[in-house]
């Protein structure tokens, strides 16, 4: 009996090891299956936060390319905190948006450099929203939505200074690219989008991962 009783045990400590292996998302490994990938509600849910991405971009997109960007669309980079498919939506959307609304002089390194970028910051911050979720800390959201600041910034701000015609470079006048898009990035991101993720949250329209 005390035999039998041991290799119920056993099986019961391998069935749950199982099942948090097979877990979607957990706090000691936060990756989601390929399975999730290629389910209809992710592809959905991306193509939406992508055309969503491009629409919000286009009545602003005179205000979205220069030192001082006010993309609204980067707003929707809060929605890396609730589902892993805004991180393909978003990347997609910056790209789209970047090949068609991109001013001609600065050409394919800020569509591809850009969209990398947005594509790092959207990883980042689902990383981070799954790292810090246990602790449940409305604070800690500052530091959850702080990759779309802190990577377009470096990223965006260290390149276009050498993309904009007659401008001449200089470490003052990348560090002053650096701040400015770091700071217009900081309103879109924290005024607009951290009170949209806020309502997002209340009402479950979109369920965290």
């Amino acid at each position: 009996m005390k035999f039998g009783k041991t290799l119920d045990h056993g099986k019961q400590l391998n069935q749950g090891k199982q099942l948090k292996h097979e877990t979607p998302l957990n706090h000691e490994s936060p990756q989601f299956p390929k399975s999730l990938i290629r389910s209809p509600l992710f592809l959905t849910q991306a193509a939406i936060i992508a055309a969503a991405y491009i629409i919000l971009t286009y009545p602003f997109a005179s205000l979205s390319f220069g030192p001082i960007q006010f993309r609204l669309s980067e707003a929707l980079t809060v929605l890396a905190a609730l589902t892993p498919s805004a991180i393909p939506g978003l990347f997609l959307g910056c790209l789209l948006t970047n090949t068609f609304f991109n001013p001609s002089p600065l050409g394919p390194i800020d569509i591809v450099f850009g969209s990398l970028a947005t594509l790092v910051a959207a990883t980042l911050t689902w990383y981070l929203a799954r790292r810090l979720q246990k602790y449940a800390k409305a604070w800690h959201m500052i530091f959850v939505l702080m990759p779309a600041v802190v990577i377009n910034a470096l990223v965006v701000g260290t390149y276009l200074p050498f993309l904009i015609p007659e401008m001449e470079t200089s470490w003052a006048i990348i560090g002053g690219f650096i701040l400015s898009i770091g700071l217009s990035e900081a309103v879109v991101v924290y005024l607009i989008g951290w009170p949209l993720l806020l309502g997002l949250i209340r009402t479950k329209i979109i369920k965290s991962v």
